[in-house]
């Protein structure tokens, strides 16, 4: 049976990446296209990467009650489509969400079963330093951006999951043992957030 899967981390922590190496190992899970009114950066696609609307476009989704979640991050408004749930669903797909925590909040109150995953940075210098190197703000919005991770790292705890991402390839098969094995509650329990707040109790306490 198709499953819903909410994927949150601050930016520059490697979320995306993880995802499409996820999606790629994967034949049965899917990302869903979320609708954004921000501008595309250069190396993106419309309708592959996000839907890239107009605000006037957003608002009237809004009224009509088109999305399961959405919210305004730096200025711009992302949202999750309810019938992109439904299209990829309605294929036998199991479906990832990439949204922030106040997204993850409004998804939950309306598909409680949804697994949450929260992925965090090994430092905050890591993060800086990923950001930086991605190329893609100049150093007042990578400010901004770290700024803003400290009060997204502090949702962590509402979530089910919790990945660290200090190394790639450990973080993927820790995500993939998360969604794909769900035959495997003992192995998936060493991920959970009581777990892990043990495990990374000094790391948590640095970041937040």
């Amino acid at each position: 049976m198709p499953s819903l899967f909410i994927i949150s981390a601050p930016s520059g922590c490697g979320k995306t990446s993880l995802v499409e190496a996820l999606i790629n190992r994967n034949d049965n899970l899917c990302v869903s296209v979320s609708h954004t009114t921000r501008k595309p950066r250069a190396e993106e696609i419309n309708e592959i990467n996000y839907y890239f609307i107009s605000l006037g476009e957003f608002e009237k989704m809004i009224v009509d009650n088109a999305f399961v979640e959405y919210a305004k991050v730096f200025d711009n408004y992302y949202g999750t489509a309810t019938e992109s749930i439904k299209h990829q669903t309605s294929k036998g797909k199991s479906v990832i969400l990439e949204i922030d925590w106040q997204g993850a909040h409004q998804v939950k109150i309306k598909f409680p079963n949804a697994v949450s995953i929260f992925i965090l940075p090994p430092s905050k210098e890591d993060l800086e330093k990923r950001l930086q190197q991605r190329a893609q703000d100049d150093q007042s919005t990578i400010n901004k951006r770290m700024a803003n991770a400290k009060n997204e790292m502090l949702h962590y705890k509402n979530y089910e999951y919790l990945v660290i991402n200090e190394d790639f390839d450990t973080a993927l098969s820790d995500l993939e043992i998360i969604i794909c094995s769900s035959d495997k509650a003992s192995v998936r329990s060493r991920l959970s957030i009581t777990e892990q707040s043990i495990k990374y109790k000094k790391l948590l306490n640095k970041l937040i």
